[in-house]
């Protein structure tokens, strides 16, 4: 027999999982008691910046990363960006400390009276075992359940006492995490879009997550569609630079539907049909046009409103579909999509021009992180992504994902700049992760989009006709006084000219360094009226 503290030590290394993103509290030292030095730990200031850097990590790599969190009260600080984590797809485990088991009774200081209840809905898996021995076999559960697809978030509770008591080792496992489609399907699939003449492709993240970006690009080519990216996709699903590639759909049901009417095939690929936002006529459910849905996500499938969605890992699904497609489809290929032109400085300094030149400044293989929503239009018409695993933003709507989440693909990819384009907003929920880039001399470019306040806010006000909205000015940040306090470098950009020299430097640096813009407080303008 061992220690539950080896069993599971043991098991994280059989499992490749030696990075472990934590936050340290009491309930916490009899795990990290005498750290081994084979493992990295990756302190964050706050639980939500520890959850967002292990999903970046997580995401970036393929494989679920480990967190530890303090208690209760620590995991509540998280649950926000688990909420995103579990949107996200993001693999991991979560363990947070509990008091010892003989002081539950007596509803302890730190004590979580229903700790395994407290993430739910938003992981897959989540326990507080019943005796100390069962913690490694549940830390292992936890696991194969995370590596389940779709991915996600799992939750494991561990009394502060448990880590001595002793326990069998829990053996390394092989659980596959494939699942074919149903071939019957497939084949009724590729009837139909052979038979089509006007399909258009729809596509979406798990894409890119499953590492099947080639095989969906040969399919698009077999197909000989146009290809749009679905409704707030959280990662590339498609090479903007692509012949075939017609732009982006909007999270608006009438929008969508006007985008999609003159097809007489709709085929969605790793993605929701489809993702709103706002209320809308989503004629395209009433349309009868076909629509044929390949995920991974049973509950993306469950919910569609319309259509045959066939379940199955796309790296299976995507070139079974394509083997049984004529060679030419004769189809005439779309027209070239419209590029805007480069857009002129000016001052105030619009967000596209800002946009337009960090592209040119960012190297061929930087990877995007994104949390600026309220100028996700003109990102996506200045700086196209074309490399797969190159671009991330958040699945969810909760802020305070992207500047930890690029903290940990930072540390998952150190050979590529990562680059975080960040809204003012955004970047003061989760500040705290800058210090742990500091400590980490991570080569990670954060440009802080500031506009003033929550741009997005004042477009939805627009959309909504509401008038006179409190709360959406933030005058009196000053976000280089904040970098410089934890010890990152920074520029503060008002002038279009003075851009160029900031954002080079900024990719240049050998650790983190921020560029703070100050841009055109315009509304801009993200979902046509519904």
């Amino acid at each position: 027999m061992t220690t539950v503290r080896q069993a599971v030590f043991d098991l994280l290394r059989s499992l490749g999982m030696t990075t472990v993103f934590g936050n340290p509290g009491s309930t916490e030292l009899g795990f990290l008691d005498r750290w081994p030095t084979d493992f990295r730990y990756v302190l964050g200031l706050q639980e939500a910046s520890v959850i967002g850097m292990a999903d970046g990590y997580a995401r970036a790599t393929g494989r679920a990363a480990f967190v530890n969190l303090h208690s209760a009260a620590g995991l509540g600080h998280a649950l926000g960006n688990v909420f995103t984590a579990y949107r996200n797809q993001a693999p991991m485990v979560i363990t947070a400390g509990q008091q010892a088991r003989a002081l539950l009774p007596n509803l302890p200081f730190l004590g979580a009276s229903e700790a395994a209840a407290f993430p739910r809905p938003y992981v897959k898996y989540s326990i507080e075992p019943a005796r100390a021995e069962d913690v490694p076999a549940a830390i292992a559960h936890a696991w194969h359940v995370a590596m389940r697809k779709p991915w996600g978030p799992t939750f494991v509770s561990v009394p502060a006492d448990d880590w001595r008591a002793s326990c069998w080792p829990v053996p390394a496992r092989v659980v596959a995490q494939d699942v074919a489609p149903d071939p019957a399907l497939i084949a009724e699939a590729a009837r139909a879009v052979a038979a089509a003449r006007r399909p258009v492709v729809v596509v979406g993240p798990e894409v890119d997550q499953e590492g099947a970006g080639e095989a969906m690009v040969r399919l698009a080519e077999r197909i000989g569609a146009p290809v749009l990216t679905s409704p707030f996709s959280s990662r590339l699903s498609f090479p903007e630079d692509h012949p075939l590639f017609a732009g982006f759909l909007t999270a608006a049901p009438q929008a969508v539907s006007e985008a999609l009417a003159g097809h007489d095939l709709v085929l969605v690929v790793g993605a929701p049909v489809f993702t709103f936002h706002v209320p809308g006529d989503a004629a395209i459910f009433r349309s009868g046009t076909p629509i044929i849905h390949l995920t991974t996500d049973g509950e993306a499938a469950a919910s569609a409103p319309a259509g045959t969605s066939i379940l199955g890992s796309l790296r299976l699904s995507l070139p079974a579909l394509a083997e049984r497609l004529p060679e030419a489809s004769g189809r005439v290929p779309p027209p070239p999509r419209r590029r805007p032109p480069p857009p002129a400085p000016a001052h105030p300094i619009p967000a596209e021009f800002l946009l337009h030149r960090l592209h040119r400044a960012m190297p061929e293989d930087a990877i995007l992180v994104e949390e600026a929503p309220s100028h996700r239009p003109a990102m996506q018409a200045q700086v196209p992504m074309r490399r797969w695993g190159s671009f991330f933003t958040m699945a969810s709507g909760g802020l305070g994902y992207a500047l930890p989440a690029a903290v940990g693909i930072a540390l998952a990819k150190p050979e590529r700049r990562v680059v975080c384009l960040i809204g003012d907003g955004s970047m003061m929920y989760s500040p705290q992760a800058l210090w742990t880039a500091v400590q980490h001399r991570l080569p990670l470019a954060v440009v802080v989009v500031n506009n003033g306040g929550y741009g997005a806010m004042r477009s939805f006000s627009q959309v909504l006709q509401t008038r006179d909205v409190p709360g959406v000015d933030l005058p009196g940040l000053d976000f280089v006084s904040l970098a410089r306090g934890m010890g990152c470098p920074g520029a503060r950009v008002t002038r279009a000219e003075e851009l160029d020299d900031a954002l080079a430097a900024a990719m240049r640096s050998t650790g983190p360094a921020l560029v703070e813009a100050v841009v055109d407080a315009a509304v801009p303008t993200l979902y046509a009226r519904s």
